[in-house]
């Protein structure tokens, strides 16, 4: 599971659910009920199922045979999952025939008296028919990752939605795939599975396995047979529906296929296209098992109710995924995702979380995996701004740091899927492969994998493989880790004894409370671009550490690998910045010296480093470089070099970036760049252009932005367009300024336009008007994610409010007093 998690704010990104931290008294009920592993009575053999479906009521009629067998102890009754069906029969297939099994049900488990007592080693088959009614389902509350679970969803059943498509798809996580057909739904079962679908025949199906084979049934439908042959854990089920454009690749003779919907058939490669290289390097360089699946394929389904989601051999992505040919001229930003979930078909899918509170073993893995793909196909530097990240994600995170990653005690499962079991988990690989090494580390995943294959996983688990290859003992790192919550806030400072030619450094733990870390550090020595590595161990309150040295050194780096997982405070100098910049190789070594030259910017010091930065190997880098500047006065040469970044670099973004800069110089000279720029192909270099144009000539920006309306527009241009019609418009637009705000998608671009629509409203005369544009916006606010709201809220009320406050200063009090009805009390 991919989860998108981002803080709510008006810079560039994506909209979507944001973590909320709910705050805890200590004395919930749920802290004294222990989350272990589901005891097992019956395991799962195989599920086979024909399924039908009633567009018209959004029903699943269904048939399933479930073959199972005792766990260990005999057996004389089965509870299975079912969640808010209709159960028509029960029966056992015995010798060729149905008996009929008594049962009750209570719409959450089906209970079923088995015709005698089964022994450990008989397998035995029940059949269900039965009718799933999802969108009658009370009970599929949701998290910040996974927005809703009922199960299965038809989207747009009966067509009334005229431009959205018409498809049917699941989501088993947590729990779900007992809302749509009965199981044993828990992370430690694990099934083969036969899936007969019938829809009708212009629909295309997806599911795990084997497309075997396809029957036309003379009716109109057609009935699709997948066959899964191996064992896997029944969230992980998957059927999907629709009016799809199929593209195909192939790794080693594997089928590797794409489902997007028609206007995205052309441009599906250059989404997916670098699936078989990823599998191709996860197979050899990281896990040291070939992909373990018959094929692999990946569905887009509107209205996803997560990011991602990694059903064997049949990926199922948000609609976010599928980008046109203009966004991917600013890069693909599906491609981490892709990733993701493609690394989940070894950790989570090839072995499997024993349970939910073991769920770093899955999401952890996968949450690295981004890291990994970047680092081998992009480079150290783009490996190094994830990592950096995704870090900051979780240390800015305070309703963190209190979390085990292995977590026994939680109140729901889904609070599990959080910046813990991702982001921090993520990092905690991190430093366990620079503690072990590549060799060690690549090789004790392999040895994890092969020892647990087809079944299932832990953090226990895990350490005993790293044990057995490295031969170390890593109790301390998983306690400290896995088993432990927090991380160290490090405060590092320097010294120098020139008469006993030695260098000290000081580390001191500074986080709350009473816990230590112990840190294996790399600590670096340069004397120009000469450097001396050692290693030492920080796990007192206090450590000092000293070094013989020949000479003052120009810069001691502490953390050298930048991959301890900690808040740190250090004690460099700007010189010491300086070199760290010239000759330190790390991403985060330069992005923090021009972090510290941008609370410096006016020393000549700290403004060269920022003009160096501008010429950076990494795209990353040059932006960051520009946004050092701030607020400084910029000289001649430096104008030139953003200049040239806005003309001629070959990352979008970064042109992008370097548009907004020479934006803020009012000069109407640019006036010709930036007009030209709004018709880039880029939709960020578009949307800059927009708005710097709007900077110095806000009549024709508006003019422009008039004209691009009429054109498909997403991302930057999207909302620089909105902005603008709105910031440049007067009242005889408002119902075109109005619509097309209406109109916008519930995501991060609206959230962005909502503070210049409020100051378009200040403007509104129209009482009307007025009203229905407040109203537009209440709508907006009220129809975000729940679990976004806590953000979302305070944000748009603090627009409104102020909105009221200047109605009510212009003299316009019943306008005032409408926005203050819209606000809470």
């Amino acid at each position: 599971m991919k989860k998108i998690l981002v803080l709510i704010c008006v810079c560039a990104g994506s909209f979507v659910s944001a973590q909320t931290v709910t705050p805890n008294t200590g004395n919930e009920p749920w802290r004294k009920i222990y989350r272990g592993v589901p005891v097992k009575i019956n395991d799962l053999v195989h599920t086979k199922l024909d399924a039908k479906f009633d567009y018209s009521h959004s029903y699943l009629n269904g048939k399933v045979w479930i073959t199972l067998k005792p766990h260990f102890y005999a057996a004389d009754s089965l509870r299975l999952d079912a969640k808010g069906m209709n159960i028509n029969k029960v029966e056992l297939v015995k010798a060729g025939k149905n008996i009929p099994l008594h049962f009750s049900y209570d719409s959450m488990f089906l209970d079923i008296k088995l015709d005698r007592t089964y022994q450990r080693d008989e397998r035995y088959t029940v059949y269900i028919d039965y009718t799933a009614k999802p969108d009658e389902y009370t009970g599929a509350a949701g998290s910040a990752a996974i927005t809703d679970a009922k199960g299965l969803y038809f989207i747009n059943p009966r067509g009334e939605e005229k431009d959205k498509p018409t498809q049917i798809w699941t989501q088993g996580e947590t729990e779900a795939t007992s809302v749509w057909v009965p199981t044993i739904d828990k992370t430690n079962q694990k099934s083969t599975q036969e899936f007969n679908l019938t829809v009708p025949a212009k629909y295309v199906t997806l599911s795990n396995g084997k497309l075997t084979s396809q029957k036309n049934n003379g009716d109109g439908t057609r009935t699709d047979t997948w066959v899964m042959d191996l064992p896997h854990a029944p969230y992980l089920f998957f059927i999907g529906v629709g009016d799809f454009a199929i593209v195909k690749d192939t790794y080693k003779g594997k089928e590797v296929s794409y489902y997007v919907e028609k206007p995205y058939e052309k441009v599906a490669r250059r989404i997916f296209g670098l699936t078989p290289e990823m599998m191709k390097f996860y197979s050899e360089k990281v896990t040291g098992i070939e992909y373990p699946w018959v094929k692999y394929s990946q569905i887009v389904g509107r209205d996803y109710v997560s990011g991602a989601m990694e059903n064997t051999t049949a990926t199922l992505h948000q609609e976010s995924a599928q980008q046109n040919a203009r966004e991917l001229v600013d890069g693909n930003n599906w491609e981490s995702t892709v990733a993701h979930e493609l690394f989940h078909q070894w950790f989570g899918d090839l072995v499997t979380a024993e349970s939910w509170s073991n769920l770093t073993v899955n999401e952890s893995f996968a949450d690295y995996s981004q890291y990994l793909w970047l680092e081998y196909k992009y480079g150290a530097d783009e490996a190094g701004f994830e990592n950096y990240s995704e870090m900051q994600a979780y240390l800015n995170s305070p309703g963190s740091r209190n979390k085990d990653l292995v977590r026994f005690y939680y109140n729901d499962k889904e609070d599990m899927f959080d910046l813990v079991s991702y982001q921090k988990g993520g990092r905690i690989l991190n430093m366990l492969r620079q503690y072990v090494g590549d060799s060690a580390f690549f090789k004790s995943l392999n040895e994890y994998l092969t020892a647990n294959k087809f079944g299932n996983g832990s953090a226990t688990k895990l350490r005993l493989a790293f044990e057995k290859v490295t031969g170390k003992d890593l109790n301390w790192f998983f306690n400290q880790w896995y088993f432990g919550s927090g991380h160290p806030t490090l405060e590092i400072s320097y010294g120098y004894d020139a008469a006993a030619q030695m260098s000290k450094v000081y580390i001191k733990q500074t986080q709350p409370g009473d816990k230590l870390f112990k840190l294996p550090i790399p600590i670096d020595i340069y004397h120009g671009a000469s450097k001396k590595r050692y290693m030492v161990w920080a796990e007192n309150k206090a450590d000092t550490f000293s070094f013989p040295v020949s000479s003052k050194p120009d810069l001691i780096d502490v953390d050298a690998d930048k991959a301890t997982l900690a808040v740190k405070k250090d004690d460099k100098t700007l010189a010491e910045y300086v070199h760290q910049f010239n000759y330190a190789p790390k991403y985060l070594d330069r992005r923090e010296a021009l972090e510290f030259a941008a609370k410096n910017i006016s020393d000549p010091a700290a403004y060269g480093i920022a003009f160096k930065g501008l010429s950076d190997p990494s795209f990353r880098i040059r932006i960051r470089a520009i946004a050092t500047f701030g607020t400084a006065k910029l000289d001649a040469a430096t104008i030139s070099k953003i200049e040239s970044i806005a003309r001629n670099d070959d990352h979008r973004v970064a042109r992008a970036a370097a548009i907004d800069a020479l934006a803020k110089l009012k000069n109407p000279g640019y006036r010709t760049l930036f007009v030209s720029g709004t018709t880039d192909s880029s939709y960020s270099v578009a949307g800059a252009s927009l708005d710097a144009l709007g900077l110095i000539d806000g009549p024709e920006a508006f003019r422009i932005a008039q004209r691009l309306a009429n054109d498909e527009n997403k991302g930057r241009l999207l909302s620089s367009i909105k902005s603008t019609m709105i910031k440049y418009g007067d009242e005889s637009a408002f119902d075109r300024i109005s619509g097309d705000f209406d109109k916008m998608p519930v995501n991060q671009s609206k959230f962005q336009v909502v503070p210049a629509f409020t100051e378009y409203l200040a403007k509104v005369t129209n009482a009307a008007n007025f009203r229905k544009g407040v109203d537009e916006i209440v709508k907006f606010r009220d129809e975000i994610p729940a679990n976004s709201r806590v953000q979302t809220d305070a944000f748009i009320n603090g627009a409104l409010k102020s909105l009221a406050d200047k109605k009510e200063a212009a003299g316009a009090k019943d306008m005032a007093d409408y926005v203050r009805s819209k606000l809470p009390k």
